[in-house]
């Protein structure tokens, strides 16, 4: 096993003498690292499966992690090992213990856009901007563990003072609802530790070490969780970078990484500096930038890969300028080189610089992909059926409730839904519930509380079914009574509920394969979809280019990247520069530079168009800090004759187009 591995990479994996953090420079192997420490524990230490847990902070990595684990110890997953998120970690803890939490077994879990809703119905319906900013600001709390008590000491603005108002009945309507958000999954498993001492000692002893991915991602909440599950033990591996600590925004903490050797003195340190994926030239890049910020840790990355290609920056007229060169730079080196358009990937700082990189890719008919797009479930025919699902396995869920209700209408409106909430209220109940007292008939008419307890009946009788049969079938048939293909037909364009009635029957065949893999009934699923990722259902073999924003392009690496629009105010961000918070954009930088393997183009542009006007730009300063090795091409005389290799890709591309416009019997 220890051939395939360098020596700091090889102590890494057999450490076991005490807590351990392993300082992963970007492409040096950590994946691999944790892995083979995972089948190292396994197959040479003794640990059996279900005392390891691997944490990760998305699911591919997850995925990714099982399957190396796999092709290391025989070919499949050994039974029982723990390899999730923080928060399916969390979910796992919560339902297990849900009683000694205050919920019950079949708890709901809110997305974004419920906690959102909650809170704009709270403050009087909010405008939906106020009340995002508003639950932004008690899930930050949440992920500090910051109590409703103590939020309202520490308003430090008018938005923060709002906020602190609306935490204490936000977090009471959850309970109502018996339903979590995501910061409960992990805040709810650090109170419960920190109150029961029988239920952490289980939880000690179910995982008797733990390998922690991209430590420095971490936040509060889940550095006491951490804490609590090694106890004064410290049977752990942390592995991370503190150079790439790009996730402060939401609520990262990059002290967890000093407090570790505090709370830890024992703490063993070792530095993975060994790049496997860049060339010299890139990798000096990013050490001359990142050299700039404060260090937690020295580190230098260095790779055996050969000198390669010269790092350039090409200056640009504007951003439509910027999106056309590139576009053509990418046709012409594919041309040149005979690669793949999955070889490259486009990066930027912010989402908006995308839509004139689309138009120009369309306009040269180079096929692309955007990564960190909107999420399967965040379509509005997805979170119709999840509504279903949600009311299924919890009753009392009044948001599911009354989006089920309403989709289709079946003759219910919101003064019925009004009517009957203002009795569930007085009488402290779910929806569902207050439905079938009698007192409700003295709140709502006779005709529509007749229709409610019809669609209660409904529920009631799916509810019976999705318990026992196979959750495909239960699924069909309820979309086939409420007869949705039908309604989307009739509210929507014929292409546009195409594709929403394929996007709903490719999750409910998703949700079948699920079940019949898992052996689990759709009740028993609805609590993991929250947590599932339907982005991988992208095509791997796609061959497009890759668009990202830096953010979204983290862990992710490509042949040949360009990283467009690097100048003062977007890369580093103004707001940043105004408040003086320059190292996270930088180590953001890093993290651009760091995804390239063998050639890395910057652009900026000398104007750019922001809130309508024209503005004069300057380079980045990190264009500066990467060196005097970096290529600058300054093309100023722009009607210069075109180069061999452009001539070829628009010679190419003409020819392309004039085959594509020949009709069959030309």
């Amino acid at each position: 096993m220890s051939v395939q591995l360098n020596a700091p990479q090889r102590e890494a994996t057999r450490y076991l003498d005490g807590p351990c953090l392993v300082l992963a420079g970007a492409g040096s192997g950590k994946t691999g690292v944790i892995a083979r420490k995972i089948a190292y524990l396994l197959g040479e230490c003794g640990f059996s499966p279900a005392n390891v847990g691997a944490i990760t902070f998305t699911n591919k990595a997850a995925r990714e992690m099982q399957e190396r684990v796999a092709r290391l110890v025989g070919g499949r997953t050994p039974e029982g090992l723990t390899v999730c998120t923080f928060h399916a970690l969390g979910l796992r803890i919560i339902r297990s213990e849900a009683r000694h939490c205050g919920l019950k077994p079949q708890f709901s879990i809110l997305d974004a856009a419920d906690t959102v809703q909650i809170v704009a119905d709270i403050a009087g319906d909010a405008e939906k901007g106020i009340a995002k900013q508003l639950q932004w600001q008690i899930s930050a709390w949440k992920n500090a563990m910051v109590s409703p008590a103590e939020a309202a000491q520490r308003v430090n603005d008018d938005i923060a003072a709002a906020a602190a108002r609306l935490y204490p009945d936000y977090e009471r309507t959850l309970r109502a609802y018996q339903a979590v958000d995501f910061d409960d999954l992990i805040a709810l498993p650090v109170r419960l530790f920190e109150e029961n001492a029988e239920a952490r000692e289980r939880w000690q002893n179910r995982l008797r070490y733990l390998l922690i991915d991209e430590y420095q991602d971490t936040n509060r909440a889940q550095y006491r969780l951490l804490r609590q599950l090694t106890d004064v033990r410290g049977a752990f591996t942390a592995v991370g970078d503190d150079d790439q600590a790009i996730y402060a925004w939401r609520g990262a903490d990059i002290e967890n990484l000093r407090q570790l050797q505090v709370d830890f003195p024992q703490l063993k340190v070792i530095k993975l500096e060994q790049n496997y994926r860049s060339s010299r030239r890139i990798l000096d890049a990013a050490n001359r930038v990142i050299a700039h910020n404060d260090k937690i840790f020295e580190k230098k990355l260095w790779s055996e890969h050969g000198i390669g290609e010269p790092v350039i920056v090409t200056d640009c007229h504007n951003a439509e300028h910027e999106a056309e060169w590139v576009a053509t730079k990418i046709a012409a080196h594919k041309f040149q080189h005979r690669s793949r358009f999955r070889d490259y990937a486009i990066l930027y700082r912010g989402n908006h610089q995308a839509r004139l990189i689309e138009q120009q890719l369309r306009n040269q008919h180079i096929p692309y992909v955007i990564s960190g797009g909107q999420s399967f479930f965040e379509r509005a025919e997805i979170r119709d059926v999840v509504a279903w699902l949600r009311l299924l396995a919890n009753e009392d869920d009044d948001l599911a409730f009354i989006r089920a209700i309403t989709v289709p209408r079946r003759g219910i409106g919101a003064t019925t839904i009004e009517a009957l909430g203002g009795y569930a209220g007085h009488r402290h109940l779910s929806l569902y519930a207050a439905a079938h007292e009698e007192g409700s008939a003295e709140h709502v008419p006779a005709r529509q509380l007749e229709a409610v307890r019809q669609f209660t009946a409904f529920a009631a009788t799916m509810q019976r079914r999705a318990r026992i049969e196979p959750a495909a079938r239960v699924l069909a048939d309820l979309l086939a009574a409420i007869a949705y293909e039908t309604w989307l037909f009739s509210h929507h364009a014929n292409r546009e509920a195409e594709t929403k009635w394929r996007n709903v029957t490719d999750f409910v065949d998703w949700l079948g394969r699920r079940g019949d893999e898992d052996g689990k009934t759709l009740i028993e699923l609805t609590q993991t979809i929250a947590l599932a990722s339907m982005l991988d259902k992208e095509d791997p073999d796609f061959d497009g280019v890759q668009l990202a924003t830096l953010h979204a392009a983290k862990g992710l690496e490509f042949p040949h990247v360009f990283l467009i629009g690097v100048e003062e105010g977007l890369l580093p961000h103004q707001s940043c520069i105004d408040e003086e918070k320059i190292d996270e954009e930088r180590r953001l930088m890093y993290v651009g530079i760091t995804r390239a393997q063998r050639s890395l183009h910057l652009t900026w542009c000398k104007r750019r168009k922001t809130g309508g006007e024209l503005r004069e730009c300057e380079p980045s300063r990190f264009i500066a800090e990467m060196g005097e090795d970096v290529q600058i091409n300054d093309r100023a005389q722009r009607n210069a004759p075109l180069s061999k290799e452009e001539s070829r890709a628009r010679l190419a591309g003409l020819m392309a187009m004039l085959d594509a416009r020949r009709t069959p019997d030309q």
